[in-house]
């Protein structure tokens, strides 16, 4: 399934491109969501490098990306993706596929933009509707899977962010209002929007607006960046409930 060009998808049809090393993954997965009517793959990849070309020719909505590739790995690939050169304007939407559900490229996939992770052996319907989720602009893990994430990493690190990666993050949050940061820090914990309304007694459009502004002051992709920042700035530390 080779690369078409960039307007052929109808309107409302979400664009993906695939990077697998295996062909059978890349051959399933390909099968399963053409079979959408709402899912164009417009193409596939066996490495990170093949992978970034077909991207910039295709300008896919959604990516699905291996970690572990032979000539260049998934992080690396969606790090070029994701914060591409000068003069490309297409950032897709990237969804990392693993095997294993705690995994440090995962982790510095998601620092870099990523937008969740799918473990590879994870139902047929899971794929579909995380593909769907992650072109709506969502994060494909509810934001508590997302901390787990985290807080095994710092378990791992001794309990504490690196301590290179905690100022500049600390003093970003100086940007937001007292409101903003109750909102970020109960995003953090979990709590979906009608959560965080019900907590702060507020109405759930005024709780949706501050989330967008959060991400927007703090150039927050989604709900899996913003858990990592509240973990790297110290607004919330792992294990917090």
């Amino acid at each position: 399934m080779s690369g078409t060009a960039a307007s052929s998808s109808p309107p409302g049809v979400t664009k993906v491109v695939i990077v697998d090393d295996q062909a059978m993954v890349r051959a399933g997965f390909a099968a399963l969501l053409a079979a959408q009517s709402d899912i164009d793959v417009v193409g596939e990849a066996p490495d990170g490098a093949q992978g970034v070309e077909l991207c910039r020719r295709t300008h896919p909505d959604v990516v699905l990306m291996d970690v572990r590739m032979p000539e260049m790995d998934g992080l690396e690939a969606a790090r070029r993706l994701l914060d591409p050169p000068a003069g490309v304007t297409h950032v897709p939407k990237v969804l990392m596929l693993t095997t294993f559900d705690v995994d440090d490229y995962v982790y510095e996939a998601l620092r870099a933009g990523a937008s969740g992770f799918l473990l590879k052996d994870a139902p047929p319907a899971d794929l579909i509707a995380a593909v769907r989720v992650v072109a709506e602009g969502e994060a494909l893990l509810a934001p508590s899977v997302t901390r787990r994430l985290i807080s095994e990493f710092a378990r791992q690190r001794g309990g504490t962010a690196p301590r290179r990666s905690r100022e500049k993050p600390a003093l970003r949050l100086n940007g937001l209002t007292e409101r903003e940061t109750e909102v970020l820090e109960l995003l953090s914990r979990g709590q979906s929007n009608g959560e965080i309304a019900e907590s702060l007694f507020l109405a759930e459009q005024t709780v949706k607006t501050h989330v967008s502004r959060i991400f927007s002051k703090l150039d927050l992709r989604d709900r899996a960046q913003a858990v990592i920042f509240a973990y790297e700035s110290g607004l919330v530390a792992p294990g917090d409930q």
